[in-house]
């Protein structure tokens, strides 16, 4: 169970890392830039945690679909960016198949 929890923790960290990318404009705010840096560090240590009980494959996948997932959303919200159809359809796919690789290993 606590894996799971450095893996949570991990995709809240890849996210924020994701928006102070976003916010740093292409490392014209350095402040950003380097709180991006430090944040995408933690997030792999945390998944570094989380790989110790739970199988590579999985942790990753689950890991990468849900920041994924997160930061599309939080980019929407923060930023305004937009999601059409197709990226709504290609996230749906992306978490069924993470969910089912669950399911069957």
């Amino acid at each position: 169970m606590i894996y799971w929890l450095f893996i949570s923790g991990s995709v809240v960290t890849d996210i924020a890392a994701n928006v102070f990318l976003e916010k740093s404009q292409g490392f014209r705010r350095k402040r950003f830039g380097f709180l991006a840096i430090a944040f995408i560090m933690l997030a792999f240590g945390l998944l570094s945690f989380a790989v110790q009980g739970i199988p590579l494959f999985i942790a990753y996948a689950v890991w990468g679909a849900l920041s994924i997932s997160g930061t599309a959303l939080a980019t929407l919200v923060l930023f305004g960016h937009t999601l059409n159809w197709i990226s709504c359809l290609g996230l749906g796919i992306l978490i069924l198949s993470i969910v089912t690789m669950q399911v069957v290993s």
